[in-house]
């Protein structure tokens, strides 16, 4: 396949230091179907540790992870097939230097007068590096959602196993008032229940190490 050049109008970001967290909102556009990269900012690639011509033709399957790999794919598909117009999902991907970073990713499907898919569009908000467990490479975790007080009493209660009702007594909310907050929390943190909740917490760093019951790190509240 031919890389296709750099779409116009595309503004350079600046580069990125070191170690530290990636920077910057950047583009790439893609073919649907294949979802072969066709045009890129020279900040979408440097994230790979590509030029702006050579990322073209990587998919963006190849350059992308989700958690759920599978649901990535779907979302793609059903943008591809004018199933959708948006979607936006939690990913990774990898830098030149191998290192794992985390983003936020928009996808949105371009239509022609007439209708058809012509094209996607890719947005990616880079949040920061995954930390290797034990390791000390500098990079910064990986973007756990900070939280505000309220959203963090609450997820401290359901790590330490309250029920609904015993979460909206001790913090005089309502019953829905809980579920809406734990709802938000699960979308945040891409968990189907509140055990994967609590796990996915734990796993980003969220709770201080070693308190019971579970402690919300300061630094993880707004």
């Amino acid at each position: 396949m031919h890389p296709a050049s750099p779409a116009r109008g595309y503004l350079p970001a600046h580069s990125t230091p070191a170690g530290a967290a990636p920077q910057g909102v950047c583009t790439a556009h893609a073919s649907p179907g294949d979802l072969a990269v066709t045009a890129a900012e020279p900040a979408f690639a440097r994230q790979f540790g590509l030029g702006a011509a050579e990322i073209c033709g990587h998919s963006l399957l190849d350059l992308l992870r989700s958690q759920v790999p599978a649901r990535l794919r779907e979302q793609f598909t059903a943008l591809s097939e004018g199933l959708r117009r948006r979607f936006t999902e939690r990913v990774t991907g990898r830098d030149g230097a191998g290192r794992e970073f985390t983003a936020e990713m928009t996808g949105t499907a371009v239509k022609s007068r007439s209708g058809e898919i012509v094209g996607l569009v890719v947005v990616l908000r880079p949040t920061g590096y995954v930390r290797k467990p034990g390791g000390n490479d500098g990079a910064v975790d990986s973007g756990a959602p900070v939280l505000s007080a309220l959203d963090a009493q609450v997820l401290e209660g359901v790590a330490s196993g309250e029920s609904t009702v015993q979460l909206a007594s001790r913090l005089y909310l309502s019953r829905q008032g809980i579920e809406y907050r734990v709802g938000q929390m699960l979308r945040r943190f891409d968990a189907p229940n509140r055990p994967a909740l609590v796990a996915r917490a734990h796993a980003l760093g969220v709770f201080a190490a070693g308190q019971w019951p579970p402690r919300v790190l300061p630094e993880r509240v707004t």
